[in-house]
C-alpha cells in the first residue's frame, strides 16, 4: 500500500498522457501516439510540479517501459527473432563499427573530452542510455559526463521518433526495410518501439515495429563485448 500511494500521483499523471495520446494516435495514424506521448510529455515537464509525482514518473519511465516491451515480446516468434537477428547482424556489426570510428575521429577533430566521446558513441552505436551506463563505471567516468552523454542521446532519440517515420514513407521504404532501417540507426529502445510503432499505426501491420525491436535487442547484445574491450584499453591507458 506504501509502494503505491508513493507512485500513485506520479502513475496517475502518465495515465493523464497516455490516454489522449492513444486517441489522437488513432485521429492521425501517420503521426502515432507515440510521438503525441513525447510531444504531452514535452510540455508537461516545462509545468512546475510537486515532487510527489517524481516517483510515480520514474517506475513508469523505467519499470513500465521495460514491462511494456517485454509483453511486446510475447507477440513475437523465436525463429522469426532468430532468422531476422542474423539477417540483420552484418548491417549492425558494421553500423556499430562505423559509429565508433566516426566518434573518435570527431572527437579528436573537435578536441572532445575522451571520456564524453566514448560514450556519446558507444552510446549512438549499441542503445543509448543503457550502454552509457554500462560503459561509464568500466571507463570510470564522471557524473558530469555522464549527464551530457545522455543528454546528447536523449536528444537525438526524440529527433528520431519525430522524423524516421515521415522519412521512411519519403523514401520509399517498406514494412521490413523500415523495421532494419529504425532498428540500426535510432539509438534507444524505447524510440525505436516509437518510431516502430508510429510506422505500424499508419501501414496496419505489425512488421516495422516487430522487426525493429528484434534488430534493436540484436544490437543491445553488443554491449558485453564493447564493454570488454573498454575494460581492456582502460587498463592499458591508465597503467
Amino acid at each position: 500500500m506504501n509502494f503505491l500511494s508513493n507512485k500513485l500521483h506520479g502513475l496517475a499523471l502518465c495515465f493523464a498522457i497516455a490516454v489522449p495520446a492513444a486517441y489522437l494516435g488513432k485521429l492521425f495514424p501517420i503521426i502515432g501516439a507515440p510521438v503525441f506521448a513525447i510531444i504531452l510529455g514535452l510540455l508537461m515537464a516545462g509545468i512546475p510540479r510537486s515532487d510527489i509525482f517524481q516517483g510515480g514518473i520514474t517506475f513508469t519511465s523505467k519499470k513500465i517501459l521495460q514491462y511494456a516491451i517485454i509483453l511486446l515480446g510475447f507477440g513475437m516468434n523465436l525463429f522469426e527473432i532468430f532468422r531476422v537477428g542474423s539477417q540483420s547482424l552484418l548491417i549492425i556489426i558494421s553500423t556499430i563499427g562505423t559509429a565508433l570510428v566516426v566518434s573518435y575521429a570527431v572527437s579528436r577533430i573537435m578536441k572532445i573530452d575522451h571520456d564524453i566521446a566514448t560514450l556519446v558513441g558507444v552510446g549512438s552505436s549499441i542503445c543509448g542510455g543503457s550502454a552509457i551506463a554500462a560503459a561509464a563505471p568500466v571507463i570510470k567516468a564522471s557524473d558530469e559526463d555522464i549527464a551530457q552523454s545522455i543528454s546528447v542521446i536523449f536528444l537525438f532519440n526524440v529527433i528520431a521518433a519525430f522524423l524516421f517515420p515521415t522519412l521512411g514513407a519519403i523514401l520509399g521504404f517498406n514494412d521490413m526495410g523500415f523495421g532494419m532501417w529504425a532498428g540500426t540507426a535510432i539509438n534507444d529502445t524505447s524510440s525505436v518501439v516509437a518510431a516502430g510503432q508510429t510506422w505500424a499505426s499508419a501501414s496496419g501491420s505489425d512488421t516495422a515495429l516487430n522487426y525493429a525491436t528484434i534488430v534493436k535487442l540484436t544490437r543491445t547484445l553488443a554491449i558485453i563485448p564493447i564493454c570488454l574491450g573498454l575494460a581492456y584499453l582502460t587498463s592499458k591507458r591508465k597503467a
